[in-house]
Protein backbone atom coordinates (compact mmCIF):
# COMPACT_ATOMS: atom_id res chain seq x y z
CA UNK A 1 0.00 0.00 0.00
CA UNK A 2 0.82 3.35 -1.03
CA UNK A 3 1.48 5.71 2.38
CA UNK A 4 2.33 8.72 2.36
CA UNK A 5 3.56 9.41 5.93
CA UNK A 6 2.66 13.08 5.79
CA UNK A 7 -1.18 11.92 4.94
CA UNK A 8 -1.25 9.80 7.85
CA UNK A 9 -0.86 10.08 11.76
CA UNK A 10 -1.23 8.55 15.28
CA UNK A 11 -2.93 10.65 18.61
CA UNK A 12 0.29 10.81 19.56
CA UNK A 13 1.90 12.66 16.29
CA UNK A 14 2.61 16.24 16.60
CA UNK A 15 1.37 18.21 14.03
CA UNK A 16 1.90 15.47 11.13
CA UNK A 17 3.15 11.94 10.75
CA UNK A 18 6.14 10.80 12.36
CA UNK A 19 8.76 7.76 11.84
CA UNK A 20 7.46 6.30 14.51
CA UNK A 21 3.59 6.27 13.14
CA UNK A 22 5.34 3.58 10.83
CA UNK A 23 4.59 0.98 13.70
CA UNK A 24 1.06 1.15 13.28
CA UNK A 25 1.40 1.71 9.63
CA UNK A 26 2.55 -1.51 10.13
CA UNK A 27 -0.13 -3.10 12.47
CA UNK A 28 -2.77 -1.91 9.95
CA UNK A 29 -1.07 -3.79 7.14
CA UNK A 30 -0.60 -6.92 8.93
CA UNK A 31 -4.77 -6.73 9.60
CA UNK A 32 -5.55 -5.46 6.03
CA UNK A 33 -3.85 -8.98 5.09
CA UNK A 34 -0.85 -6.79 3.04
CA UNK A 35 2.52 -7.21 3.19
CA UNK A 36 4.25 -3.90 1.87
CA UNK A 37 4.26 -0.39 2.69
CA UNK A 38 5.29 1.75 0.02
CA UNK A 39 6.47 5.13 0.97
CA UNK A 40 6.94 8.51 -0.92
CA UNK A 41 10.31 9.98 -0.47
CA UNK A 42 11.80 11.35 3.52
CA UNK A 43 13.96 13.49 2.04
CA UNK A 44 14.65 17.33 3.77
CA UNK A 45 11.97 19.30 2.13
CA UNK A 46 12.43 22.56 0.13
CA UNK A 47 10.49 25.46 -0.35
CA UNK A 48 7.09 23.52 -2.85
CA UNK A 49 7.11 21.20 0.08
CA UNK A 50 7.46 18.76 -3.04
CA UNK A 51 9.69 14.99 -1.25
CA UNK A 52 10.60 14.70 -5.53
CA UNK A 53 12.40 18.50 -5.47
CA UNK A 54 14.71 18.01 -1.94
CA UNK A 55 17.49 19.69 -0.67
CA UNK A 56 19.87 16.18 -0.17
CA UNK A 57 19.56 13.12 -1.68
CA UNK A 58 20.68 11.66 2.10
CA UNK A 59 18.91 13.90 4.80
CA UNK A 60 15.53 13.09 6.37
CA UNK A 61 13.02 15.80 6.75
CA UNK A 62 13.00 16.91 10.59
CA UNK A 63 9.27 17.25 10.50
CA UNK A 64 9.13 13.53 10.69
CA UNK A 65 10.45 13.16 14.30
CA UNK A 66 8.45 12.21 17.38
CA UNK A 67 9.97 14.74 19.40
CA UNK A 68 8.46 12.90 22.48
CA UNK A 69 10.74 10.16 22.09
CA UNK A 70 14.21 12.33 22.35
CA UNK A 71 15.99 12.23 25.24
CA UNK A 72 15.62 15.50 27.45
CA UNK A 73 11.95 15.83 25.52
CA UNK A 74 10.58 14.25 29.42
CA UNK A 75 11.49 17.57 30.97
CA UNK A 76 7.95 19.43 32.05
CA UNK A 77 9.03 22.92 29.99
CA UNK A 78 9.22 20.32 26.53
CA UNK A 79 6.27 18.48 27.19
CA UNK A 80 4.31 22.15 27.90
CA UNK A 81 5.67 23.15 24.82
CA UNK A 82 5.31 19.73 22.41
CA UNK A 83 1.09 20.42 24.21
CA UNK A 84 1.10 23.87 22.81
CA UNK A 85 2.45 22.73 19.15
CA UNK A 86 -0.39 20.26 19.54
CA UNK A 87 -3.07 22.83 19.68
CA UNK A 88 -1.27 24.99 17.12
CA UNK A 89 -1.06 22.19 14.75
CA UNK A 90 -4.74 19.84 15.47
CA UNK A 91 -4.09 16.89 13.47
CA UNK A 92 -6.28 15.82 10.67
CA UNK A 93 -6.63 18.86 9.09
CA UNK A 94 -6.32 19.25 5.45
CA UNK A 95 -4.21 20.80 4.00
CA UNK A 96 -1.47 20.37 6.02
CA UNK A 97 0.34 22.93 7.81
CA UNK A 98 4.41 22.63 6.50
CA UNK A 99 4.84 25.33 9.31
CA UNK A 100 5.43 22.26 12.12
CA UNK A 101 8.94 21.65 10.55
CA UNK A 102 10.43 24.90 11.80
CA UNK A 103 8.44 25.03 15.13
CA UNK A 104 10.09 21.23 16.23
CA UNK A 105 13.56 22.10 14.58
CA UNK A 106 13.27 25.39 16.86
CA UNK A 107 12.31 22.61 20.34
CA UNK A 108 15.10 20.52 19.00
CA UNK A 109 17.65 23.05 19.36
CA UNK A 110 16.42 23.57 22.89
CA UNK A 111 16.93 19.55 23.57
CA UNK A 112 20.44 19.97 21.89
CA UNK A 113 21.56 22.81 24.20
CA UNK A 114 20.62 20.98 27.41
CA UNK A 115 21.19 17.53 25.68
CA UNK A 116 23.37 14.82 27.63
CA UNK A 117 23.94 12.93 24.44
CA UNK A 118 25.28 14.51 21.81
CA UNK A 119 28.84 13.95 22.90
CA UNK A 120 27.68 10.38 22.56
CA UNK A 121 30.49 7.81 20.88
CA UNK A 122 27.42 6.50 18.64
CA UNK A 123 26.70 10.06 17.42
CA UNK A 124 30.41 10.17 16.23
CA UNK A 125 29.91 6.96 14.59
CA UNK A 126 27.28 8.20 12.90
CA UNK A 127 29.02 11.40 11.91
CA UNK A 128 31.69 8.85 10.71
CA UNK A 129 29.63 6.72 9.15
CA UNK A 130 28.10 9.03 7.02
CA UNK A 131 30.87 11.28 6.37
CA UNK A 132 30.37 11.20 2.30
CA UNK A 133 27.26 13.82 3.11
CA UNK A 134 26.15 14.66 6.37
CA UNK A 135 28.95 17.58 7.19
CA UNK A 136 28.23 19.05 3.57
CA UNK A 137 24.79 18.89 4.17
CA UNK A 138 24.94 20.90 8.22
CA UNK A 139 27.29 23.36 6.24
CA UNK A 140 25.07 23.88 3.66
CA UNK A 141 21.99 24.14 5.77
CA UNK A 142 23.83 26.61 8.20
CA UNK A 143 24.74 28.77 5.36
CA UNK A 144 21.26 28.90 4.11
CA UNK A 145 20.04 30.05 6.96
CA UNK A 146 23.19 32.37 7.94
CA UNK A 147 21.53 34.24 3.95
CA UNK A 148 18.64 34.44 5.10
CA UNK A 149 16.74 31.12 3.32
CA UNK A 150 17.62 32.40 -0.27
CA UNK A 151 19.51 29.57 -2.70
CA UNK A 152 23.10 29.00 -2.70
CA UNK A 153 23.78 30.38 -6.19
CA UNK A 154 22.72 33.81 -4.89
CA UNK A 155 25.35 33.96 -1.80
CA UNK A 156 28.13 35.93 -1.74
CA UNK A 157 30.80 34.64 -4.26
CA UNK A 158 33.15 32.81 -1.49
CA UNK A 159 30.29 30.63 0.12
CA UNK A 160 28.68 30.14 -3.19
CA UNK A 161 32.03 29.27 -5.01
CA UNK A 162 33.05 27.08 -1.82
CA UNK A 163 36.17 29.32 -0.70
CA UNK A 164 38.26 26.42 1.27
CA UNK A 165 39.20 29.43 3.33
CA UNK A 166 35.67 31.29 3.79
CA UNK A 167 34.64 27.50 4.43
CA UNK A 168 36.66 26.43 7.12
CA UNK A 169 35.80 29.92 9.15
CA UNK A 170 32.85 29.95 8.59
CA UNK A 171 32.41 25.98 10.46
CA UNK A 172 34.77 27.11 12.97
CA UNK A 173 32.18 30.01 14.25
CA UNK A 174 28.94 28.26 13.45
CA UNK A 175 30.66 24.77 14.74
CA UNK A 176 27.54 24.50 17.30
CA UNK A 177 24.66 24.71 14.65
CA UNK A 178 26.17 22.83 12.28
CA UNK A 179 26.57 19.74 15.36
CA UNK A 180 23.22 20.57 15.94
CA UNK A 181 21.79 19.38 12.02
CA UNK A 182 24.20 16.42 12.24
CA UNK A 183 22.81 15.63 15.91
CA UNK A 184 19.31 16.19 14.24
CA UNK A 185 19.86 13.74 11.53
CA UNK A 186 21.12 11.52 13.75
CA UNK A 187 17.85 10.88 15.98
CA UNK A 188 15.98 10.80 12.82
CA UNK A 189 17.89 8.06 11.34
CA UNK A 190 17.74 6.15 14.71
CA UNK A 191 13.78 6.89 15.03
CA UNK A 192 13.21 5.43 11.33
CA UNK A 193 15.81 2.42 11.89
CA UNK A 194 13.68 1.51 14.99
CA UNK A 195 10.27 1.86 12.92
CA UNK A 196 11.84 -0.76 10.35
CA UNK A 197 13.27 -3.21 12.52
CA UNK A 198 9.38 -3.17 14.11
CA UNK A 199 8.99 -3.88 10.16
CA UNK A 200 10.90 -6.85 9.84
CA UNK A 201 9.59 -8.41 13.16
CA UNK A 202 6.07 -8.36 11.92
CA UNK A 203 7.39 -9.58 8.33
CA UNK A 204 6.04 -6.56 6.68
CA UNK A 205 8.83 -4.90 3.52
CA UNK A 206 9.01 -1.47 3.57
CA UNK A 207 9.48 -0.11 0.10
CA UNK A 208 11.20 3.59 -0.35
CA UNK A 209 11.45 5.88 -3.03
CA UNK A 210 14.28 7.41 -4.78
CA UNK A 211 13.87 10.75 -6.28
CA UNK A 212 15.53 10.49 -9.78
CA UNK A 213 16.48 14.14 -9.66
CA UNK A 214 17.29 17.15 -6.84
CA UNK A 215 16.42 20.34 -6.49
CA UNK A 216 18.59 23.05 -7.54
CA UNK A 217 18.97 24.57 -4.44
CA UNK A 218 20.46 21.91 -2.70
CA UNK A 219 23.16 20.63 -0.57
CA UNK A 220 24.10 18.25 -3.55
CA UNK A 221 24.22 20.20 -6.23
CA UNK A 222 26.38 22.74 -4.09
CA UNK A 223 28.32 20.28 -2.78
CA UNK A 224 29.23 18.69 -6.21
CA UNK A 225 28.55 21.39 -8.99
CA UNK A 226 30.25 19.19 -11.27
CA UNK A 227 27.79 16.12 -11.32
CA UNK A 228 24.90 18.66 -12.87
CA UNK A 229 24.18 20.14 -16.09
CA UNK A 230 23.56 23.77 -14.64
CA UNK A 231 22.32 25.58 -17.68
CA UNK A 232 19.33 23.41 -18.04
CA UNK A 233 15.94 22.22 -15.96
CA UNK A 234 14.33 18.53 -16.63
CA UNK A 235 10.83 18.15 -17.24
CA UNK A 236 8.62 16.49 -19.95
CA UNK A 237 7.12 17.20 -23.01
CA UNK A 238 3.87 17.34 -23.75
CA UNK A 239 0.99 14.97 -24.02
CA UNK A 240 -2.46 13.60 -23.70
CA UNK A 241 -2.81 15.06 -19.71
CA UNK A 242 -0.56 17.52 -20.03
CA UNK A 243 -0.72 20.35 -22.86
CA UNK A 244 2.22 22.23 -22.53
CA UNK A 245 4.59 19.31 -20.83
CA UNK A 246 6.45 19.87 -17.76
CA UNK A 247 8.90 21.68 -16.07
CA UNK A 248 10.28 20.21 -12.73
CA UNK A 249 13.02 23.21 -12.33
CA UNK A 250 15.83 19.99 -10.94
CA UNK A 251 19.27 20.05 -13.16
CA UNK A 252 20.04 16.93 -15.19
CA UNK A 253 23.32 14.59 -14.29
CA UNK A 254 26.47 14.93 -15.85
CA UNK A 255 26.22 11.82 -15.70
CA UNK A 256 30.04 11.69 -17.56
CA UNK A 257 31.86 13.34 -14.40
CA UNK A 258 29.54 11.06 -11.99
CA UNK A 259 31.26 8.08 -13.94
CA UNK A 260 34.33 9.32 -13.51
CA UNK A 261 34.05 8.99 -9.91
CA UNK A 262 33.31 5.68 -9.62
CA UNK A 263 29.76 6.63 -9.55
CA UNK A 264 30.66 6.94 -5.84
CA UNK A 265 27.57 9.56 -5.83
CA UNK A 266 24.98 7.25 -6.82
CA UNK A 267 26.50 4.41 -4.67
CA UNK A 268 26.12 6.23 -1.60
CA UNK A 269 22.63 6.93 -2.19
CA UNK A 270 22.32 3.26 -2.27
CA UNK A 271 23.78 2.66 0.58
CA UNK A 272 22.34 4.99 2.88
CA UNK A 273 18.47 4.23 1.82
CA UNK A 274 19.25 0.50 2.30
CA UNK A 275 19.35 1.10 6.59
CA UNK A 276 15.19 2.04 5.96
CA UNK A 277 14.31 -0.40 2.99
CA UNK A 278 14.02 -3.68 1.64
CA UNK A 279 12.68 -2.33 -1.64
CA UNK A 280 13.33 0.91 -3.37
CA UNK A 281 11.21 2.66 -6.01
CA UNK A 282 13.42 4.00 -9.24
CA UNK A 283 11.44 7.18 -9.61
CA UNK A 284 10.86 8.24 -12.95
CA UNK A 285 13.43 5.59 -14.23
CA UNK A 286 13.50 6.38 -18.02
CA UNK A 287 15.36 9.31 -17.24
CA UNK A 288 18.39 7.16 -16.62
CA UNK A 289 18.27 6.10 -20.32
CA UNK A 290 17.13 10.10 -21.38
CA UNK A 291 15.96 13.13 -20.00
CA UNK A 292 13.51 16.06 -21.27
CA UNK A 293 16.05 18.72 -20.89
CA UNK A 294 14.44 22.71 -20.99
CA UNK A 295 17.29 25.77 -21.46
CA UNK A 296 17.41 27.58 -17.80
CA UNK A 297 16.64 30.80 -20.03
CA UNK A 298 13.03 29.53 -21.67
CA UNK A 299 10.15 31.39 -20.62
CA UNK A 300 8.35 29.83 -17.70
CA UNK A 301 4.92 29.83 -19.17
CA UNK A 302 6.55 27.54 -21.97
CA UNK A 303 6.69 24.81 -19.21
CA UNK A 304 8.08 21.69 -21.39
CA UNK A 305 7.38 22.72 -24.40
CA UNK A 306 10.69 24.14 -25.85
CA UNK A 307 13.17 21.01 -24.63
CA UNK A 308 14.96 18.13 -25.79
CA UNK A 309 15.77 13.68 -25.11
CA UNK A 310 19.53 14.10 -23.39
CA UNK A 311 21.59 12.74 -24.94
CA UNK A 312 20.34 13.44 -28.22
CA UNK A 313 21.41 10.93 -29.91
CA UNK A 314 18.72 8.55 -29.60
CA UNK A 315 21.28 5.29 -29.37
CA UNK A 316 23.08 5.90 -26.83
CA UNK A 317 19.87 5.57 -24.42
CA UNK A 318 20.05 1.96 -23.93
CA UNK A 319 24.31 1.52 -23.38
CA UNK A 320 23.92 4.53 -20.36
CA UNK A 321 20.50 3.48 -18.56
CA UNK A 322 21.60 -0.04 -18.91
CA UNK A 323 25.24 1.11 -17.50
CA UNK A 324 23.38 3.26 -14.92
CA UNK A 325 20.76 0.22 -13.63
CA UNK A 326 23.64 -2.15 -13.62
CA UNK A 327 25.46 -0.33 -11.12
CA UNK A 328 22.67 -0.24 -9.16
CA UNK A 329 21.35 -3.46 -9.47
CA UNK A 330 25.65 -4.27 -8.20
CA UNK A 331 25.19 -1.48 -5.25
CA UNK A 332 22.70 -2.65 -3.18
CA UNK A 333 20.68 -5.44 -1.57
CA UNK A 334 17.32 -4.12 -2.29
CA UNK A 335 14.97 -4.90 -4.75
CA UNK A 336 14.61 -2.32 -7.22
CA UNK A 337 11.64 -1.67 -9.13
CA UNK A 338 10.87 1.10 -11.62
CA UNK A 339 8.69 3.42 -12.02
CA UNK A 340 8.00 3.28 -16.18
CA UNK A 341 5.41 5.55 -16.89
CA UNK A 342 4.60 8.17 -19.50
CA UNK A 343 6.59 8.11 -23.03
CA UNK A 344 8.77 4.86 -22.27
CA UNK A 345 10.91 4.57 -25.37
CA UNK A 346 11.52 0.27 -26.31
CA UNK A 347 15.07 0.53 -24.60
CA UNK A 348 13.91 1.29 -21.38
CA UNK A 349 11.64 -1.85 -21.81
CA UNK A 350 13.66 -4.25 -23.24
CA UNK A 351 16.40 -3.09 -20.12
CA UNK A 352 14.37 -3.32 -17.60
CA UNK A 353 13.26 -6.73 -18.38
CA UNK A 354 16.76 -8.13 -19.37
CA UNK A 355 17.81 -7.12 -15.91
CA UNK A 356 14.47 -8.34 -13.92
CA UNK A 357 13.21 -4.66 -12.67
CA UNK A 358 9.76 -4.75 -12.55
CA UNK A 359 7.52 -1.61 -13.74
CA UNK A 360 4.04 -0.16 -13.16
CA UNK A 361 1.32 -1.42 -14.51
CA UNK A 362 -1.61 1.63 -13.33
CA UNK A 363 -4.82 -0.26 -14.34
CA UNK A 364 -6.34 3.10 -16.40
CA UNK A 365 -3.37 2.67 -18.74
CA UNK A 366 -3.06 -0.94 -19.17
CA UNK A 367 -4.82 -1.23 -22.68
CA UNK A 368 -3.42 -3.25 -25.84
CA UNK A 369 -2.64 0.61 -27.62
CA UNK A 370 -2.39 -0.31 -31.12
CA UNK A 371 -5.29 -2.67 -31.61
CA UNK A 372 -8.62 -2.52 -29.74
CA UNK A 373 -7.36 -0.13 -27.31
CA UNK A 374 -9.38 -2.22 -24.58
CA UNK A 375 -8.27 -2.88 -21.36
CA UNK A 376 -5.90 -5.71 -20.43
CA UNK A 377 -7.12 -9.01 -19.24
CA UNK A 378 -5.92 -9.81 -15.15
CA UNK A 379 -3.46 -12.23 -16.79
CA UNK A 380 -2.16 -9.83 -19.72
CA UNK A 381 -0.61 -7.59 -16.93
CA UNK A 382 3.13 -8.12 -16.97
CA UNK A 383 4.44 -10.36 -14.60
CA UNK A 384 7.57 -8.04 -13.82
CA UNK A 385 4.97 -5.34 -12.79
CA UNK A 386 3.61 -3.21 -9.74
CA UNK A 387 -0.06 -3.33 -10.50
CA UNK A 388 -2.38 -0.70 -9.12
CA UNK A 389 -5.15 1.64 -9.41
CA UNK A 390 -3.69 4.73 -8.96
CA UNK A 391 -0.35 6.81 -8.15
CA UNK A 392 0.31 9.62 -5.91
CA UNK A 393 0.52 11.77 -9.24
CA UNK A 394 -2.79 11.33 -10.83
CA UNK A 395 -6.32 11.64 -9.56
CA UNK A 396 -7.45 8.74 -7.41
CA UNK A 397 -9.47 6.01 -8.88
CA UNK A 398 -13.27 7.42 -8.37
CA UNK A 399 -12.35 10.54 -9.46
CA UNK A 400 -10.84 9.35 -12.40
CA UNK A 401 -13.76 7.25 -13.54
CA UNK A 402 -16.18 9.95 -12.94
CA UNK A 403 -14.38 12.91 -14.59
CA UNK A 404 -11.33 11.19 -16.82
CA UNK A 405 -12.14 8.54 -18.20
CA UNK A 406 -13.68 8.80 -22.39
CA UNK A 407 -11.74 11.93 -22.22
CA UNK A 408 -9.35 14.35 -23.94
CA UNK A 409 -7.30 17.29 -22.07
CA UNK A 410 -9.00 20.65 -23.67
CA UNK A 411 -5.72 22.55 -23.46
CA UNK A 412 -3.69 20.01 -25.59
CA UNK A 413 -7.43 19.65 -27.82
CA UNK A 414 -7.33 23.26 -28.39
CA UNK A 415 -3.65 23.89 -28.94
CA UNK A 416 -3.76 21.06 -31.75
CA UNK A 417 -6.95 22.51 -33.36
CA UNK A 418 -4.90 25.89 -33.18
CA UNK A 419 -2.10 24.31 -35.05
CA UNK A 420 -3.92 22.92 -37.83
CA UNK A 421 -6.26 25.81 -38.53
CA UNK A 422 -8.87 24.15 -37.39
CA UNK A 423 -12.02 26.68 -34.77
CA UNK A 424 -12.41 25.11 -31.95
CA UNK A 425 -15.36 26.82 -30.58
CA UNK A 426 -17.57 25.64 -33.39
CA UNK A 427 -16.45 21.97 -33.44
CA UNK A 428 -16.40 22.23 -29.62
CA UNK A 429 -20.19 20.92 -29.22
CA UNK A 430 -20.62 18.49 -32.14
CA UNK A 431 -17.27 16.53 -30.69
CA UNK A 432 -17.80 16.77 -26.76
CA UNK A 433 -20.95 16.08 -24.06
CA UNK A 434 -20.63 19.27 -21.88
CA UNK A 435 -22.75 17.94 -19.33
CA UNK A 436 -19.67 15.19 -18.91
CA UNK A 437 -17.16 17.15 -19.30
CA UNK A 438 -15.20 19.24 -16.27
CA UNK A 439 -12.26 20.12 -14.91
CA UNK A 440 -10.87 20.90 -18.16
CA UNK A 441 -11.24 17.40 -19.53
CA UNK A 442 -13.55 16.68 -22.78
CA UNK A 443 -16.00 13.53 -22.77
CA UNK A 444 -16.84 12.44 -26.66
CA UNK A 445 -20.41 12.56 -27.15
CA UNK A 446 -21.84 9.40 -28.41
CA UNK A 447 -22.74 9.86 -31.66
CA UNK A 448 -19.06 10.32 -32.40
CA UNK A 449 -18.91 6.94 -32.56
CA UNK A 450 -16.18 6.71 -35.95
CA UNK A 451 -13.19 8.12 -36.97
CA UNK A 452 -14.92 9.11 -40.24
CA UNK A 453 -17.38 11.16 -38.21
CA UNK A 454 -14.18 12.47 -36.19
CA UNK A 455 -12.93 13.38 -39.24
CA UNK A 456 -15.88 14.79 -40.87
CA UNK A 457 -16.54 17.44 -38.30
CA UNK A 458 -12.81 18.61 -37.89
CA UNK A 459 -12.83 19.13 -41.67
CA UNK A 460 -9.44 17.82 -42.88
CA UNK A 461 -7.78 15.30 -44.79
CA UNK A 462 -7.00 11.95 -42.17
CA UNK A 463 -3.36 12.77 -42.99
CA UNK A 464 -3.56 16.02 -41.34
CA UNK A 465 -5.67 14.58 -38.15
CA UNK A 466 -3.38 11.70 -36.97
CA UNK A 467 -2.81 13.10 -33.55
CA UNK A 468 -6.45 13.91 -33.37
CA UNK A 469 -7.52 10.41 -34.26
CA UNK A 470 -4.73 8.73 -31.83
CA UNK A 471 -6.81 10.72 -29.00
CA UNK A 472 -10.28 9.82 -30.06
CA UNK A 473 -9.23 6.22 -30.60
CA UNK A 474 -7.23 6.03 -26.67
CA UNK A 475 -10.37 7.55 -24.91
CA UNK A 476 -13.47 7.54 -26.78
CA UNK A 477 -15.78 4.71 -25.12
CA UNK A 478 -13.20 4.52 -22.51
CA UNK A 479 -15.71 4.32 -19.58
CA UNK A 480 -17.76 1.38 -21.32
CA UNK A 481 -14.84 -0.78 -22.19
CA UNK A 482 -13.92 -0.59 -18.69
CA UNK A 483 -17.09 -1.62 -17.30
CA UNK A 484 -17.46 -4.83 -19.30
CA UNK A 485 -13.75 -5.46 -18.37
CA UNK A 486 -15.31 -5.44 -14.67
CA UNK A 487 -18.24 -7.31 -15.24
CA UNK A 488 -20.28 -5.57 -13.19
CA UNK A 489 -24.38 -6.30 -14.35
CA UNK A 490 -26.53 -3.86 -15.68
CA UNK A 491 -26.16 -0.57 -17.17
CA UNK A 492 -22.76 1.48 -16.79
CA UNK A 493 -22.60 4.21 -13.82
CA UNK A 494 -21.25 7.47 -14.05
CA UNK A 495 -20.69 7.16 -10.24
CA UNK A 496 -17.95 5.36 -8.23
CA UNK A 497 -19.28 3.23 -5.62
CA UNK A 498 -17.88 1.04 -3.25
CA UNK A 499 -19.02 -1.80 -5.48
CA UNK A 500 -17.66 -0.14 -8.46
CA UNK A 501 -14.54 0.53 -6.63
CA UNK A 502 -14.07 -2.66 -5.14
CA UNK A 503 -14.20 -4.70 -8.69
CA UNK A 504 -11.60 -2.43 -9.82
CA UNK A 505 -9.55 -3.50 -7.00
CA UNK A 506 -9.76 -7.18 -7.35
CA UNK A 507 -8.66 -6.78 -11.02
CA UNK A 508 -5.38 -5.34 -9.47
CA UNK A 509 -5.20 -8.09 -7.21
CA UNK A 510 -6.05 -10.67 -9.57
CA UNK A 511 -3.79 -10.02 -12.23
CA UNK A 512 -0.68 -11.89 -13.42
CA UNK A 513 1.96 -8.75 -11.79
CA UNK A 514 4.49 -9.89 -9.07
CA UNK A 515 3.17 -6.93 -6.71
CA UNK A 516 -0.10 -5.13 -6.44
CA UNK A 517 0.42 -2.27 -4.49
CA UNK A 518 -2.56 0.28 -3.79
CA UNK A 519 -2.90 3.98 -3.00
CA UNK A 520 -3.99 4.49 0.80
CA UNK A 521 -6.80 7.20 -1.19
CA UNK A 522 -8.35 4.82 -2.83
CA UNK A 523 -8.88 2.35 0.12
CA UNK A 524 -10.30 5.06 2.04
CA UNK A 525 -13.02 5.99 -0.34
CA UNK A 526 -13.69 2.32 -0.55
CA UNK A 527 -14.43 1.99 3.02
CA UNK A 528 -16.78 5.02 3.31
CA UNK A 529 -14.12 7.50 5.12
CA UNK A 530 -13.44 9.77 2.44
CA UNK A 531 -17.22 11.38 1.67
CA UNK A 532 -16.53 14.30 -0.68
CA UNK A 533 -16.14 14.57 -4.02
CA UNK A 534 -13.34 12.31 -5.02
CA UNK A 535 -12.11 15.15 -7.03
CA UNK A 536 -11.06 16.96 -4.10
CA UNK A 537 -9.03 14.01 -2.66
CA UNK A 538 -4.99 14.18 -4.24
CA UNK A 539 -1.67 13.81 -3.64
CA UNK A 540 -0.16 16.34 -6.50
CA UNK A 541 -1.15 17.14 -9.33
CA UNK A 542 2.58 17.18 -11.85
CA UNK A 543 3.63 20.09 -13.58
CA UNK A 544 1.86 22.78 -10.90
CA UNK A 545 2.16 24.43 -7.16
CA UNK A 546 -0.28 24.87 -5.15
CA UNK A 547 -1.84 24.54 -1.86
CA UNK A 548 -2.99 21.68 -1.87
CA UNK A 549 -0.17 19.45 -3.37
CA UNK A 550 1.78 16.79 -0.70
CA UNK A 551 -0.91 18.36 1.89
CA UNK A 552 -3.23 15.42 1.78
CA UNK A 553 -4.37 14.45 5.47
CA UNK A 554 -7.05 12.07 6.27
CA UNK A 555 -9.59 12.20 8.85
CA UNK A 556 -9.15 9.99 11.22
CA UNK A 557 -6.17 8.55 13.45
CA UNK A 558 -4.70 5.45 12.61
CA UNK A 559 -5.50 4.11 16.22
CA UNK A 560 -9.35 4.75 14.74
CA UNK A 561 -8.32 3.37 11.38
CA UNK A 562 -7.11 -0.18 12.56
CA UNK A 563 -10.75 -0.57 14.14
CA UNK A 564 -12.59 0.81 10.93
CA UNK A 565 -14.60 -1.60 8.81
CA UNK A 566 -12.65 -0.74 5.80
CA UNK A 567 -10.18 -3.19 7.80
CA UNK A 568 -12.08 -6.38 7.21
CA UNK A 569 -13.05 -5.11 3.95
CA UNK A 570 -9.79 -4.32 2.35
CA UNK A 571 -9.05 -8.19 4.23
CA UNK A 572 -11.54 -10.04 2.34
CA UNK A 573 -10.43 -8.62 -1.36
CA UNK A 574 -7.33 -9.77 -0.58
CA UNK A 575 -7.61 -13.24 1.17
CA UNK A 576 -10.11 -14.09 -1.59
CA UNK A 577 -7.48 -12.99 -4.29
CA UNK A 578 -5.38 -15.34 -2.93
CA UNK A 579 -2.27 -13.64 -2.93
CA UNK A 580 -2.15 -14.55 0.92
Amino acid sequence: MVVPLFSVYSKKSVGIGEFDDIKLIVDWLELTGNSIVQFLPFNKLGATFCPYDSISSFALEPAYISLRLIPGAEKRTIKDRIKELNKKFPLGIYPLDYRIERQKVMLLWDIYMEGSDRDSAEFKRFIQENSYWLSDFALFSTLKDYHAGRPWYEWQDNYKNRDKASLEAFSKEHEREIAFRMWMQWHLYKQFLDSRNYAQRKNILLKGDLPILVSLDSADVWSHPEFFKLGFATGAPADMYCAKGQRWGMPPYNWEKIKEDGYTYLKEKLKYAQNFYDILRIDHVVGLFRIWSIPYNEPLENQGLNGFFDPRDENKWQDQGKELLSVMLNSTDMLLCAEDLGMIPKSCTITLKELGIPGNDVQRWVKDWKKKHDFLEPSEYRLLSVAMLSTHDTTNWAAWWENEAGTVDEGLFIRRCRERGINYSQVKDKLFDANKSRHNRLRWLEEVSSVSDLIHILGKRKEELLDFIEMYENSYGEKEKLWRRLKIDGPMQEKANADIISRAFRLTLESNSVFCIELIIDLLILGGILKADPYDYRINTPGTINDKNWRFVMPIALEDLIRHPVTKIIRSLVVSSSRI
